[in-house]
């Protein structure tokens, strides 16, 4: 072997996002893997036919459910409300597609400003155990407190 092989030069740092990519590939992989086993080649519509999908399948979902307890009336009244909340649902998502694409827009924003949040609790979380930064300041601290007490403010 040569000497190249057997240890890194100074040159060669790790990728702190090697993890995370490497990931992200096998994730995507295995979706598009499962979508090509399942036959769903096609890629998902806006958020609104995607939001009339489901809606259409819990629906069905629901009338099909067979309740051992229920009598016919109870079923009736089952699929009665079923149907109304479909009724109901249906022509607000064929008026406004675009107001679910800016929920979906919005729902994704949220979501990555939840994953900044906390990657950077990880970061000060990690950073204070390998001992940098550990030393916070806060109550009790520099106060000119005596005899390890600390002042508790209960306001």
């Amino acid at each position: 072997m040569s000497e190249a092989t057997e240890r890194p030069g100074p040159a060669a740092e790790p990728d702190p996002d090697a993890w995370e990519r490497a990931c992200a590939e096998d994730l995507a992989a295995e979706k598009a893997r499962r979508r090509a086993q399942q036959g769903h080649e096609q890629q998902p519509g806006t958020a609104a036919e995607e939001l009339r999908k489901l809606v259409d399948a819990v629906a069905d979902k629901v009338s099909s459910l067979q309740l051992p307890l229920a009598g016919e009336a109870v079923q009736g009244a089952v699929q009665q409300v079923v149907a109304q909340a479909r009724a109901a649902a249906l022509p607000v998502i064929e008026r406004n597609p675009e107001v679910f694409d800016h929920l979906a827009a919005a729902g994704s924003e949220l979501l990555a400003a939840c994953r900044a949040a906390v990657h950077g609790h990880e970061q000060r979380w990690t950073r204070g155990a390998t001992g940098e930064g550990t030393e916070r300041p806060g109550p009790g601290k520099d106060d000119g407190a005596a005899g390890g007490s600390e002042r508790i403010d209960l306001d």
